[in-house]
């Protein structure tokens, strides 16, 4: 019985593993991490948008929709380098579909976002509210710009196998 816990609770250690690996590794994954925090945080701290509970659900859907296709495409990617090492036009195919299945799920998390947040009135009272709050706008555009550079810039000493692979294979 006490293996079984274990192992039940080893596979969310594998699982965490996985996003971090994605997070450190992946460009479009920190992107839309990016994102989605930007927004639920505006959703949650400041009363500026009229979400419904059923609103803010679709809209946690979503994005945990695009995160999932994104882990998957990281995960296909991993497995057509691993199985393809050499350019394979069948390997293209597949990491080039898994890539469109994100892109297709992140066009319509905008749109679903769209329709849900598109409240001139919130962007106003956002517009206002920042103009006499200096200091939190601040705080917002530091975030933005360390968010940036999370983004384009990931920490050094970060690797990822994948593209050690193709240094190596680019040296030769």
């Amino acid at each position: 019985m006490k293996k079984q816990i274990l192992r039940f609770f080893r596979g969310f250690r594998y699982a965490f593993n996985g996003i971090f690996y994605a997070l450190h590794t992946q460009k479009n994954m920190r992107f839309h991490a990016s994102l989605m925090a930007f927004m639920f945080f505006f959703l949650l701290r400041y009363d500026f948008f009229e979400i419904s509970r059923g609103q803010f659900a679709v809209l946690a859907l979503t994005c945990g929709i695009v995160l999932s296709l994104e882990f998957m495409n990281s995960s296909i990617e991993a497995v057509v380098d691993l199985v393809s090492p050499e350019y394979n036009r069948l390997a293209g195919i597949a990491k080039d579909t898994a890539a469109g299945a994100v892109l297709m799920s992140a066009i319509a998390a905008v749109v679903v976002g769209v329709i849900i947040m598109f409240q001139p009135k919130a962007f106003s009272a956002m517009g206002q509210f920042y103009a006499t709050h200096i200091g939190e706008l601040v705080i917002v555009l530091a975030a933005v710009v360390a968010a940036v550079i999370w983004i384009f810039f990931p920490r050094p000493g970060v690797k990822d196998p994948a593209k050690d692979k193709k240094d190596k294979k680019d040296k030769k």
